[in-house]
C-alpha cells in the first residue's frame, strides 16, 4: 500500500515536472524571440545547432556516469563499439534526426509567427499525429475513449483557432493574418514530423538493444550535421557578418539550456 502510494506521488510529482518544464520552455522561447534588444536577433538555426552540441555532451556524460570502468576507456568501447562499429545501425538514425531538426527550427519559427497560448494548444495536435502514426506504423490499437479523447482535442485546437477580435488581446494585435498564417504552418508541419519521427524513433529502440542515451547521441550527431548545412544555406551571410552567436544573451542560453533538457530526458 505504501509503494502504491509512493508511486503515484512520483507520477503526478512528474507530470507536474513535465508541465512546467514545457511552458517555461514555451514562454522562455516566446520572449526570446519577442524581447526588444539591441543589435540583431540570434538566429534560430545556430540556436538548434547549439542544443545539438549540449546534448550530444550531455548524453555523453550520462554514459560516463553509468560506466564503471576509466573515462577513457568507457568512451573507447561505448562510444567507439556502439556508435563507429555498427554503421547500419547508426545510419537508422539519419531519417529521424532530419526530420527532428526541421521541426526544432519550425517551432522556432511558430513561436515568433503566434502567441504562447496559440502555439502551446495547436502543438497539442502532436498527439493525434503521434496515434495515427503509432497505428499505422507500429499496428497499435485505441479503444474508443482513446478516439474520443483524441477528437475533443481536435476540437479544441480548431476552437483556439477561430477568428476573433484581435484587439481584445493585446499580445495579437501586432500579428498580421499572415504572420499568424505562417506561425500555423510552421506548427502544423511540426506536429506531423513531431509524430512520425517519434513513432518512428520508438520502433528503431524496440528492434535494437542500445541504450537510449546511445541513440541520442546519435540522433544528435546527424543533428549536428543537418544543423549545420541550415546555418550555412539559410543564415550563412548573417554568420559571415555577425558571427555564429550574435544576439546571444542569458535568455537565448536559457532556451538553449531548457530545450537541452527536453531532449535529453
Amino acid at each position: 500500500m505504501l509503494r502504491s502510494s509512493v508511486s503515484t506521488h512520483q507520477k503526478y510529482g512528474s507530470l507536474g515536472l513535465l508541465v512546467l518544464q514545457t511552458t517555461t520552455l514555451v514562454l522562455t522561447m516566446r520572449y526570446s524571440r519577442t524581447q526588444q534588444a539591441e543589435g540583431p536577433r540570434y538566429l534560430a538555426s545556430s540556436a538548434v545547432v547549439c542544443t545539438e552540441l549540449l546534448k550530444i555532451a550531455a548524453c555523453t556524460l550520462l554514459i560516463f556516469r553509468d560506466n564503471s570502468k576509466s573515462l577513457v576507456h568507457a568512451m573507447n568501447q561505448t562510444l567507439w563499439d556502439e556508435i563507429v562499429s555498427k554503421p547500419l545501425e547508426t545510419l537508422k538514425l539519419t531519417i529521424p534526426s532530419g526530420i527532428y531538426t526541421l521541426q526544432n527550427n519550425l517551432l522556432y519559427v511558430a513561436l515568433s509567427h503566434l502567441d504562447a497560448a496559440t502555439y502551446q494548444v495547436t502543438y497539442q495536435l502532436k498527439i493525434l499525429t503521434t496515434a495515427l502514426f503509432s497505428v499505422s506504423l507500429l499496428g497499435k490499437r485505441l479503444g474508443n475513449y482513446q478516439w474520443l479523447s483524441l477528437l475533443i482535442l481536435m476540437t479544441g485546437v480548431v476552437l483556439v483557432q477561430w477568428p476573433s477580435d484581435l484587439t481584445l488581446v493585446p499580445e495579437l494585435e501586432n500579428l498580421s493574418a499572415g504572420t499568424q498564417f505562417m506561425g500555423l504552418l510552421a506548427v502544423l508541419v511540426a506536429c506531423f514530423s513531431s509524430g512520425f519521427a517519434g513513432v518512428y524513433f520508438e520502433k528503431i529502440l524496440k528492434e535494437s538493444k542500445q541504450c537510449v542515451w546511445i541513440r541520442n547521441i546519435q540522433l544528435g550527431l546527424f543533428g549536428l550535421a543537418f544543423g549545420l548545412t541550415g546555418v550555412f544555406a539559410y543564415d550563412g551571410d548573417r554568420v559571415l557578418t555577425g558571427g555564429f552567436l550574435q544576439g546571444y544573451n542569458s535568455i537565448t542560453w536559457i532556451v538553449v539550456l531548457l530545450n537541452v533538457l527536453v531532449k535529453s530526458v
